[in-house]
């Protein structure tokens, strides 16, 4: 059955069923959301002289749910636009609408006798064929669809999304023992590759795969804070980057997903274990006084951590769970932590901090992690088939570096399982039988794959052809070549990548030596380039230290060498005789987009922060951002409408001079940052992959390099205008004498200088006008001390 998913509708409109509701319509889903009636109506509702009968009130639920989608940090829709996918309704009147959605997915309060009454509903009024699935996050999805039609539990399963659904990349997948095999399969295909997700199948098991062994995680941390004496302060201090965790390490994290709901998912497995698990899922007793006091993290106010204003600003305070106090946070600092600072990789910070006996550090991060690793070796083959799927539902899930056996390999299997051996901790069976063959890790990499252990074998992972592994590839292929700043390699097919690995993907000579050899290999030898990389960021833009450096000692003409050679290598890349694509994602800032804008085609991560950053530190682009972004904005005019060239100089001017950085691609289109031409990925991992396909088919489609032509410019008219809002917001207060300066500088460029309207120049001439604006500027000293401010303080000066 040739299956597609064209509408669909969510039952439930809370916080996790308007964020699936959101994370639908922005892949271009529309999606009927649909909650309770309520009981009664509000004061307004009265004053407006509505009652229960009317439509406004009984579907008020999930309509205010819609809007708050608007308000919410971060914010689970890539677009404004992606809220008239969503149509609000009730259960009660709008059920017979199931039968229009190819997808039914149940989000309402996690209680199994309260799902069967809603699921014996859907099944009255679904189309045959349509699936249904539950985000429950640990009810048994086989005691669900008791008593339900044999076409509905075919057609049934479980998908567990994770909160944020726009951000968090796992989709748990749970079948009964009733699901089709096809359905299945379908869900998980369509997870990847068009809801973006990483998708893992999960037994029917108390809280599936991550909150099982995140929740063990989190709640073994708070016992060996108690028993070692630490405190919530130092525990977060290295159990976060040091460890290749997020930021939020352990409390934290607590108090951003909130102690109630901590402690809910908790519960959910210490009702249904026995013997010593059943005890540590039993949440401490200072804890379960925090929940009384209501002191449940982000959402109260108060939590594990506590922020007051002091005389020099905002002070963090962390709960003494001995006293239930305020003190001031801690950090442990240690030897083996400032060892482990030095060390590379996630596997090697952890191995050196394990391996530091008697440091305090060291032995927190060796007794957490150990129990860790041998609660996940217990549950392989109980709550997943393999070790694959624990890893990667870590990773994805919880923002781990390291599922738990990746990371046990890093910190080294023989010797590790010897010292628990010698603590006295018992080892699962097929551990001890896995070391006795002699196999030594449970992965290995091969000829550019990667296998794991598995019932005393190694398997190959089963990858999607969509994910190019960059790093893989150079173990096994190599590269044609590269320097401090880049690699070229060869992606296969005749396509060549360009990969930036400079500190940040900051660009500098290397980068621009990269490009140009790049530009000029794939002329001879490929059919196309890929511009993109798999690090933390795209590219955060031109090297800004160095730049500052230079202006500090007067080298301005080897900066204005620097620019000349950065906007030359540009225009290389858009009159490239083959296509060029660039793949942002990430932070993609200032040079960062001044590389995408002149490429022949941009493929884009949806989670792309794309803009002209540059006002922000005192400067205007440099690298040909202003001339590119101008004529990106042209060419985005729908077809049929009169040039107003002013108007769209306004709107450039505009946004360069806000440092106006997407929150989503979506919103860089609407920015004019991606036009029709320019297409977006949803699963990152994807991007790549989606990337060459470009490449190829405008390869296919007998690419040829763009025409050289002229371009029409506003003059001196048209900057006269553009400078007017700017000196209007200098009366107002609303900006400085200096932005008016750069203001200036940049509606010069713009306008194309002292030109009479719709004089057409040539591109260079505009490169010749930036880069000198761009030269006078970096010489001004109120413009060096805001590079310096954000080089320092990683925010804007205003001055």
């Amino acid at each position: 059955m040739d299956r597609k998913i064209k509408r669909a509708a969510v039952l439930g409109s809370g916080v996790m069923g308007a964020g699936i509701a959101a994370h639908l319509a922005n892949i271009g889903i529309p999606t009927l959301m649909l909650d309770i009636v309520p009981r009664d109506v509000t004061d307004d509702e009265q004053k407006k002289g509505l009652t229960l009968e009317d439509a406004v009130v009984r579907n008020r639920i999930s309509a205010i749910s819609k809007q708050k989608l608007l308000k919410q940090k971060p914010s689970p829709i890539t677009s404004k636009k992606s809220l008239d996918l969503i149509e609000v309704g009730n259960m009660d009147d709008h059920m017979e609408r199931l039968q229009e959605v190819d997808w039914i997915i149940e989000v309402v309060v996690e209680n199994l006798d309260i799902k069967q009454k809603v699921f014996a509903n859907v099944d009255k009024y679904r189309k045959e064929g349509s699936i249904v699935s539950s985000n429950t996050s640990g009810i048994s999805v086989e005691d669900m669809v008791e008593g339900r039609s044999d076409d509905f539990k075919k057609h049934f399963l479980g998908t567990h999304f994770f909160n944020p659904p726009r951000y968090l990349k796992l989709l748990e997948v749970i079948p009964t023992k009733h699901t089709d095999p096809s359905v299945l399969a379908f869900v998980k295909q369509f997870g990847e590759d068009v809801l973006g997700k990483g998708v893992v199948e999960a037994k029917d098991t108390p809280n599936f795969i991550a909150n099982r062994i995140g929740t063990y995680g989190l709640l073994v941390t708070v016992r060996e804070m108690l028993k070692g004496g630490y405190s919530v302060g130092e525990v977060d201090s290295v159990t976060g980057p040091l460890i290749g965790r997020p930021k939020s390490a352990t409390f934290r994290t607590l108090d951003v997903v909130g102690l109630d709901t901590f402690a809910h998912v908790a519960k959910n497995v210490y009702d249904k274990v026995e013997g010593e698990e059943k005890e540590v899922f039993e949440v401490p007793e200072f804890m379960k006084k925090m929940l009384e006091n209501g002191w449940l993290g982000a959402k109260s106010g108060q939590g594990f951590f506590l922020k007051k204003k002091g005389e020099n600003g905002s002070v963090i305070y962390e709960l003494n769970p001995e006293t239930l106090e305020y003190e001031e946070s801690k950090k442990l600092k240690t030897a083996a932590t400032e060892l482990a600072k030095q060390e590379k990789g996630a596997g090697r910070k952890v191995k050196a901090l394990v391996s530091a006996k008697g440091d305090r550090a060291g032995d927190l991060i060796w007794s957490i992690s150990k129990s860790a690793l041998v609660y996940s070796a217990e549950l392989v083959g109980e709550i997943a088939d393999d070790i694959v799927a624990i890893d990667e539902a870590m990773r994805w899930g919880f923002g781990w570096q390291l599922g738990p056996f990746e990371m046990w390999d890093g910190i080294g299997l023989t010797n590790s399982v010897e010292r628990m051996k010698e603590e006295g901790l018992a080892v699962p069976a097929w551990i001890e039988e896995m070391i006795g063959n002699e196999f030594e890790s449970f992965y290995k990499k091969e000829n550019g794959k990667i296998y794991y252990y598995d019932k005393g074998e190694y398997k190959e992972k089963v990858v999607n052809k969509k994910e190019i592994n960059l790093k893989l590839h150079k173990e096994v292929n190599g590269v044609i070549f590269k320097n401090s700043g880049g690699s070229l390699i060869d992606i296969g097919d005749d396509v060549a990548l360009l990969e930036f690995h400079s500190q940040n993907n900051a660009i500098g000579l290397d980068i621009i030596q990269m490009i140009n050899k790049s530009i000029e290999e794939v002329g001879s030898n490929y059919r196309g380039l890929v511009i993109g990389n798999q690090g933390k960021n795209f590219c955060v833009g031109a090297n800004l230290a160095m730049m500052l450096m230079e202006a500090q000692d007067y080298n301005f003409m080897e900066i204005g060498m620097i620019v000349n050679q950065f906007q030359q290598a540009m225009m290389k890349i858009k009159y490239s005789e083959k296509p060029v694509v660039a793949a942002p994602f990430g932070m993609t800032l200032g040079g960062g987009t001044e590389i995408c804008l002149p490429a022949s085609s941009i493929q884009a991560s949806q989670e792309s922060y794309m803009g002209l950053v540059e006002f922000g530190v005192g400067l205007i682009p440099g690298g040909g951002g202003n001339k590119e972004y101008y004529i990106k904005q042209l060419q985005g005019l729908p077809a049929g409408i009169d040039l107003d060239i002013q108007k769209v100089a306004i709107d450039t001017f505009e946004k360069i001079a806000m440092a106006k950085v997407s929150t989503s691609a979506a919103e860089a289109r609407e920015n004019g940052l991606l036009n029709n031409h320019d297409a977006i990925s949803v699963n990152g991992d994807h991007l790549i992959y989606d990337a060459k396909q470009k490449v190829l088919s405008l390869s296919q489609a007998g690419y040829a390099a763009p025409k050289r032509n002229k371009v029409p410019v506003v003059g001196e008219a048209g900057y006269a205008t553009m400078l007017l809002g700017a000196k209007g917001l200098v009366l107002g207060g609303y900006a400085s004498e200096h932005d008016l300066k750069i203001a200036e500088k940049l509606a010069f460029v713009l306008a194309g200088g002292k030109l009479k309207e719709g004089t057409l120049v040539d591109e260079q001439y505009l490169l010749d006008l930036e880069r000198e604006a761009f030269l006078s500027l970096i010489g001004e000293p109120k413009t060096q001390a805001r590079m310096q401010h954000m080089l320092v303080k990683g925010k804007p000066l205003r001055n």
